[in-house]
């Protein structure tokens, strides 16, 4: 077999038929298995027209390769996060894109306890195994097969994470976006009701739906939240929530329909977190940091920055025994989660501030924004994007009071910062900038950056 491109730095993408088919699956399944000399793993897949074909290839080498498979269907990754500790299995893997292009698909995998698997610890090492080792017939016994349903559980310790004597009634647009949603949505609106829940939720673009009608579940693009924005409008609801395709982020919108970035989200649940846990240490990302440190450090609790990627931050969380870790990018961790990211805690800890606090979600992130505005994460694809790098360094560097490599470059001056970071898998460099209170110096740093950034010869 020759290399496989699929694989990357924290999960296996890849176009399908070119980078990823069920052969490519099959040898993944075969290696992984014999990588953790698994006894018994969970699997899942998402609403993708090829995720189902891709699962039970996948399967099969895992069986051959001597693991009993639980089949957990069609889920989100984050179920197959909790499936993985709660019935303390070796591993879980999860076919999915996320929010990929159609003609995409790929693999999230976890070891025991749901540590997650990338380059360094141990993907790149399946990936070689999976390239190279001869897989002829299998002369062992197969594993065993059974599917299996923990949604019940699984909802039932999302509901752990509220107090439904403090909801009041709230109107919610939930959307979907015809991804792995929806089930887990209607579970929940189910116990709304047979606890009496005041909160209603409008369900749009609720049915799973691999052709994608209205486009790939991503609302990190501003193309992708109208459809949630407008329905905000219509139904007077108090809040909009949306997922991607795996749901293992959520999009959250305030009561006039207006996308509130993930990074003012931080905020908000590490105050939550810590008005319950004093003292807790909360993680972030060095993409933007002045609104989180502050509001942790004034509610009494430790923030650690950690490098940016779901398995840097899920080591680190474990490391600090940190109740809650954020990302700008809207991946939210939780220690009683397994130390993994959820799709759904977070909007329910919002829910639930909301009522506590009697105020509207544009009142509760109207003054941190205000106090560090950020005009959001810019991507630029530039042919040399180490030069192009090296070229802001240059201009800034002298000026700089303090620059910090932990994840890309941050250069913090009296009133402003910025954050440049190198993709690793395509040349894009993404920026981010915050002030401190001042919109127009944001505004003009940023396109100060952008033009050295852009500049060609």
């Amino acid at each position: 077999m020759g290399s496989f491109n699929c694989f990357k730095a924290y999960d296996i993408r890849g176009r399908l038929g070119d980078e990823l088919d069920e052969d490519v699956a099959y040898r993944i399944g075969r290696a992984y298995a014999r990588y953790l000399n698994a006894r018994a793993i969970v699997v899942g897949g998402d609403v993708r027209l090829s995720s189902e074909g891709l699962k039970q290839t996948l399967v099969q080498g895992l069986r051959d390769s001597g693991a009993d498979v639980i089949d957990l269907g069609m889920t989100g990754t984050e179920e197959i996060y909790f499936a993985t500790w709660f019935l303390g299995v070796d591993g879980g893997i999860e076919v999915t894109a996320s929010h990929n292009p159609i003609d995409y698909n790929g693999m999230k995998l976890v070891r025991s306890g749901s540590r997650p698997i990338s380059g360094d610890t141990g993907l790149n090492e399946i990936r070689r195994m999976a390239e190279m080792i001869d897989y002829g017939p299998q002369a062992g016994i197969p594993g065993l097969y059974r599917q299996e349903n923990i949604l019940s559980a699984y909802v039932d310790h999302l509901m752990g994470y509220i107090d439904f004597s403090k909801l009041t009634p709230k109107k919610l647009v939930v959307n979907a976006g015809n991804g792995a949603a929806g089930h887990v949505i209607n579970a929940i609106e189910k116990v709304f009701i047979s606890q009496r829940v005041p909160v209603q939720l409008i369900k749009i673009h609720n049915e799973p739906d691999g052709t994608f009608p209205h486009g790939i579940p991503n609302p990190l693009l501003p193309e992708n939240r109208a459809d949630t924005a407008n329905a905000v409008h219509a139904y007077g609801a108090d809040m909009g929530i949306a997922w991607d395709g795996d749901f293992d982020r959520c999009f959250l919108f305030d009561q006039h329909g207006e996308f509130i970035e993930g990074y003012y989200i931080v905020g908000l649940l590490a105050e939550s977190f810590l008005l319950k846990k004093p003292g807790a240490r909360i993680i972030y990302d060095p993409r933007l940091t002045w609104n989180t440190e502050e509001i942790v450090t004034k509610t009494g609790g430790v923030p650690v920055m950690s490098k940016t990627g779901h398995a840097f931050i899920k080591e680190r969380m474990r490391a600090e025994d940190a109740v809650y870790g954020g990302e700008m990018s809207a991946h939210h961790y939780f220690r009683d989660f397994g130390y993994c990211d959820s799709g759904m805690i977070p909007w329910l800890l919002v829910l639930e501030l909301l009522c506590v606090r009697k105020q509207p979600l544009s009142t509760l992130v109207a003054e941190r924004i205000a106090r560090y505005p950020s005009p959001g994460e810019i991507n630029s694809h530039l042919s040399d994007p180490q030069q192009a790098i090296q070229r802001v360094l240059d201009a800034y560097s002298g000026q700089a009071l303090n620059i910090d490599y932990t994840d890309g470059i941050s250069l913090s001056f009296d009133d402003w910062r910025f954050n440049l970071r190198s993709s690793n898998t395509e040349p894009v460099v993404r920026l981010n900038v915050e002030s401190r209170a001042d919109e127009v110096l944001m505004q003009q740093k940023t396109a100060e950056i952008l033009s050295l950034l852009r500049q060609e010869g």
